[in-house]
This record gives structure tokens, C-alpha cells and sequence, in this order.
């Protein structure tokens, strides 16, 4: 890619800038696969495309713009957007003038592979580029010409881009952008970048608006957030203080790495009720080897360690993980040590993969010797383990009343409805005379794996 701040396929005029009162606007449908950072860079696309008259529709049938944004952590989710991308072929066959756009994390790593694969393909943009997004859509509205504008920012946070959001009860606030750990599998620092944070009075100030709109729960986002920093200021600091800030909201945050997670940081959680006691805290693997080869920067002592601290501190405290099992190399003793580690921390829940190479990691450069049978079957024992610790650890909230957060109705049934916990259990109830957001005091019922099932407490 050139160097030059604007790269769009052929010789269209160059602008650095377009006047919103030239820009006629239209639909725009977005389609967002993979993390909460895609999710979040979503709502911060359909702000900027606001402010140049575009309207977020919720249908793809007439849209004027659809959008794919894309994530590239693994390969499945790769081969899922080409499939897409195949079928949006009859929106394209339809109405030649509806513009295809990829975005995100995707565009960035196949750019070239997209518009050689998918020739209905109009733009592809990067999580770093979507200021141009009004200027590419107007080249292609006006010369057909394909668009693409992939090239990473050392300083992009998009501080000043007020996201318009779905949902009307919780949100997510962008804190930081990028990573700078390079674990050896991952593909998210070539894809998003270096790290850069966003000021903590402009956070704490959205997450005022935010209470003053009526969302009742937020979640500070980053790939890594305890790698926050502005000024003086790391991501304790900005917790706290946007804790203090709006006390009557639920505060989450994600992601942590545990290399730098600090004692502050489960100190600032301890001593403030509305800080939700629950961390999602990434440990990938159980053997000491294997996190070093994946440069995970921690040993399994000091993540025990960690727990153990968070659970003396808050002994009501929930922890989710990543697990990533057939890591190159990994042995049935390497794959023991992580059945032995589930068993021994008991997450409430785990997020749990097969290892799939990506390119331009280091990781890549290794010999994938673990077969995909193995994968499998060790994948499946993980999973197995791990759902048996969480039915056990919902168990013990039979008789329990707890108060949740009602969010959406039953995915299952409109009678209905489903709310969370402050340790991000998902309970459904009876739908009654409760309205999303309120706040409902339950006794739990009865329980599965994933869900716990109650009654309002009388």
C-alpha cells in the first residue's frame, strides 16, 4: 500500500475533505461479525455517516449501502464473509447501483484477495479509514470506481465521533484502540494496529451523556485495556473514575490481558458496588511452555495468583476465558494441563477454540502439527469439562434471589424475558409486567450450563 493518505483503485479526483450539505445520504446496512470492538466501530461508522445525511437501516432490502464488517481472528470467520459476500450477489444483480463495501479487520488483511474473489465489491476500508468512508461512497456514486483505503494510524481514536447505538439500554464506549502484545497467533495488531488511547474526560464525559440518555449499563472497551494510558491516568484511574462518575450504571469492562493486570485495578473494582464483579480474562492455554511460545508474556502461577487475589478481594467475583487448544506443538501433556487448569480455577464460562494459522503471525511460521482429528477431540474434551464446571457453579444459585438487568426479550419465546446479572449470568423470567431496563430482583429456579432460570422474588 502507498503511503499517501488516500488510496482509492484508479485515478478518481482526489479530495481530502467533503462538504456534508453536498452529500445527497441513503441507507446504510451494516452486517458486523466477530468482537465487541466490531460492534462498537459499527455504531461509530453510522455516527460518521450521520453527520453527511446517511440513516442506519435495519433492512437490507433497499438499502443504498451495505456494509460487511469483517473479522479476521480466525478462519472461519473469514470463509463465513466470502459465503456472504456470494450471496449479497443478487442485492448487486438486482440493483447495479447498491454499493458493497467490506469493513474492518478483513479489508485490511485481504484487500487485495476481496476485490480478486468478489467482484461486487465496492469499497474496502480498515478500522483505521473510516473518515473517508463519505468521500469513497461519493466516488463511487459519481465515476463507479472502486475504493480502497486500508492503511493503519499510529493516532486514530475517532475521540470526537459520537457512535449512534442500537440499543437502548446498555453500550459500549471505546477506550483505547490496537495492541501492542503480538501474542504469536494473533492477527489483531497487524490488522488494528498500535496501541493509542482516548483522553478519560472525554470517556467519562460520554459515559455522563450516556446516563443522562437512560443506558443503564456500560462496558469500556479495548483490546487491551489495562495497557490504558492519558497522562498520568491508566485504566484503574479511568475506571474509577467514570465509576464515580455515574453511580447509578452498571460499569464492565473488556478485554484484560493478564500480564498487566494490576492489584489496583481489583482494589478500584472492590470498593465500588456499581463496578459489575466479573472479568473476562483471557488465559488461552494451561501449560507454561505453550503460553511462552505464544507469547503470552505470564506464567499459570501468576494468573492462579491473580484469581486468587480477585476471589479474596471479591469473593462473589465471575471469570470467563479464551481457550485456544492445539496450539503447534502442544502435546497431550501440554492439552492435560489445561483440563487441570479448568478443573482447578472454575471459570463461569469459557470462550474455547481450535487453533487455525493465520498469516503474517509468527505463529504461522510454525509447523501446525497437531491434526485436525486431535484438534477436535481435545476441543470437545475442553468443552465438556468446562460446561460441566459451569452447570456446577450455577447450581449453587438455586434459591438464590439475585438482581439482573432485563435487556431483550427471550430469544426462545415472547412471554418471555431475558436479563443479566452483575457477574453476567444470563437468567430468563416470565415476562410479567416488566419492561427492558428495569432492574428485577429474582429467585432462581432451575439452571443449565449456560442460563439460570427464575421467578421475580416476592
Amino acid at each position: 500500500m502507498k503511503d499517501n493518505l488516500f488510496d482509492i483503485i484508479g485515478n478518481p479526483k482526489e479530495r481530502s475533505s467533503i462538504n456534508p450539505e453536498t452529500v445527497n445520504g441513503g441507507k446504510i446496512y451494516i452486517e458486523t461479525y466477530g468482537c465487541q470492538m466490531n460492534l462498537s466501530d459499527s455504531e461509530i461508522v453510522l455516527g460518521l455517516l450521520g453527520e453527511y445525511g446517511y440513516i442506519a437501516s435495519v433492512e437490507i432490502e433497499n438499502s443504498d449501502v451495505i456494509f460487511l464488517n469483517t473479522c479476521s481472528v480466525r478462519e472461519n470467520a473469514e470463509k463465513k464473509i466470502f459465503n456472504r459476500l456470494k450471496a449479497l450477489a443478487h442485492y448487486k444483480k438486482k440493483n447495479p447501483n447498491v454499493i458493497i463495501g467490506v469493513l474492518g479487520c478483513m479489508a485490511e488483511r485481504l484487500k487485495d484477495n476481496l476485490l480478486n474473489k468478489s467482484k461486487i465489491v465496492d469499497l474496502i476500508v480498515g478500522p483505521d479509514e473510516y473518515r473517508k468512508l463519505p468521500a469513497l461512497i461519493e466516488n463511487v456514486i459519481e465515476t463507479g470506481e472502486k475504493g480502497i483505503a486500508v492503511k493503519l494510524s499510529k493516532a486514530e481514536t475517532y475521540d470526537d465521533i459520537i457512535p449512534i447505538r442500537k440499543n437502548s439500554i446498555t453500550a459500549w464506549i471505546s477506550v483505547m484502540r490496537g495492541c501492542n502484545k503480538f501474542c504469536t497467533y494473533c492477527i489483531v495488531p497487524y490488522t488494528r494496529g498500535r496501541e493509542r488511547s482516548r483522553k478519560a474526560k472525554k470517556i467519562v464525559n460520554e459515559a455522563i451523556s450516556l446516563n443522562r440518555e437512560g443506558i443503564k449499563e456500560i462496558t469500556l472497551l479495548g483490546q487491551n485495556v489495562n495497557s490504558y494510558r492519558d497522562a498520568e491516568n491508566d485504566f484503574p484511574d479511568l475506571l474509577g473514575m467514570v465509576a464515580d462518575a455515574v453511580p447509578d450504571m452498571r460499569i464492565r469492562y473488556v478485554t484484560s490481558h493478564p500480564y498487566d493486570l494490576s492489584d489496583k485495578l481489583l482494589e478500584t473494582m472492590a470498593v465500588r458496588k456499581n463496578i459489575c464483579k466479573y472479568i473476562h480474562l483471557p488465559v488461552q492455554s494451561g501449560s507454561d511452555r505453550i503460553l511462552k511460545l505464544m507469547n503470552r508474556e505470564y506464567s499459570i502461577e501468576k494468573y492462579t495468583g491473580i484469581v486468587e487475589k480477585a476471589r479474596k478481594l471479591m469473593p462473589e467475583i465471575a471469570f470467563s476465558t479464551d481457550i485456544i487448544t492445539g496450539f503447534p506443538t502442544e502435546t497431550e501433556d501440554d492439552h492435560k494441563m489445561t483440563l487441570d487448569l479448568i478443573k482447578n480455577i472454575k471459570f463461569d464460562g469459557a470462550f474455547m477454540f481450535a487453533y487455525s494459522p493465520r498469516e503474517n503471525t509468527k505463529a504461522f511460521k510454525m509447523d501446525d502439527d497437531v491434526t485436525s482429528a486431535i484438534k477436535h477431540r481435545r476441543l470437545e474434551e475442553i468443552i465438556e469439562t468446562q460446561k460441566k464446571i459451569s452447570l456446577e457453579i450455577n447450581k449453587l444459585n438455586i434459591n438464590k434471589t439475585m438482581q439482573i438487568l432485563i435487556e431483550t426479550l427471550s430469544k426462545k419465546s415472547p412471554e418471555f424475558i431475558m436479563g443479566r446479572t452483575d457477574c453476567n449470568k444470563t437468567v430468563i423470567i416470565p415476562k410479567s409486567n416488566h419492561k427492558i431496563g428495569d432492574y428485577v430482583n429474582v429467585l432462581i429456579e432451575r439452571v443449565n450450563s449456560a442460563t439460570l432460570f427464575a421467578k421475580e422474588a416476592i
